[in-house]
């Protein structure tokens, strides 16, 4: 039986359903997109495409943090990338983990990054069960810094089956011996509910750089920090991977300021 063909009065409504249904679509998505956008505007995130993440604008000077995991870095590239007004201003490179391993990427990150001018800083990955005594004398025999360096940094994020007060009391040691040699106090690294939870209440007077991803004001501490990292999938030029972005929490004059004399 052949088939019956349909009005023009059908096909017309059709065509007008979906056109009303594809209408009614885009202006969602637009008023989707527009609140997207404001709340963006609103808390002072703007999106950065050749970094292919958000970027906080009330901060003047960003910043990576980079290890094995990054590769081989093109530092050339690094140092000369730019998207509008903002380009990689320091970078946190790590050195060392727990009493006797190196990161096999240290020596040649810490000596390019210096050789393109780049504002640096060598962390420490700790392990709270361990000595904090000898994982300071680890970090030591590793790290040489310089005029011009960022001061040593303590990467703690984990109680690593321990307890808090051995975990406090393994810090203080590693902090106490590295201000010792290199005459400048070390920043603390760590997230911010671990730092909430384990360390505020005994080292609160130390230098902090809080991680704290997905926040659109700035990391929920109580304490003053001064740097933050805000996100880990950013990319840069030269590195393979994605990377972790910061943020200084001052500008150039107190980011001199903290640097070694």
């Amino acid at each position: 039986m052949p088939r019956k063909k349909s009005s023009p009065f059908f096909n017309f409504t059709i065509l007008v359903l979906v056109f009303v249904g594809s209408l009614l679509a885009y202006l969602f998505w637009g008023k989707v997109k527009y609140l997207f956008n404001d709340y963006d505007r609103e808390n002072n995130f703007v999106l950065y495409p050749g970094f292919g993440i958000y970027l906080p604008t009330n901060y003047a000077i960003h910043g990576i943090d980079v290890s094995r995991y990054q590769k081989r870095i093109n530092w050339p590239m690094v140092k000369q990338m730019k998207d509008g007004n903002v380009q990689i201003g320091f970078v946190f490179i790590k050195a060392t983990e727990g009493t006797n391993l190196t990161d096999e990427q240290f020596a040649r990150n810490w000596k390019k990054s210096r050789e393109n001018n780049l504002v640096r800083g060598a962390y420490h990955y700790f392990i709270a069960s361990r000595s904090g005594v000898a994982q300071a004398r680890n970090f030591m025999a590793k790290v040489d810094l310089q005029p011009g360096d960022l001061p040593p940094v303590i990467d703690v994020e984990s109680l690593n089956g321990t307890d808090a007060n051995t975990l406090q009391n393994n810090v203080a040691e590693f902090l106490t011996v590295v201000e010792e040699h290199y005459g400048v106090k070390p920043i603390i690294y760590s997230n911010a509910t671990f730092y909430n939870n384990y360390l505020q209440n005994r080292f609160s007077d130390y230098p902090l750089w809080v991680a704290h991803y997905f926040e659109r004001r700035q990391p929920r501490v109580s304490a003053s920090w001064q740097f933050w990292q805000h996100n880990e999938a950013g990319h840069v030029n030269g590195i393979v991977s994605r990377v972790d972005f910061n943020v200084f929490s001052g500008d150039s004059m107190a980011l001199k300021q903290l640097l070694l004399k």
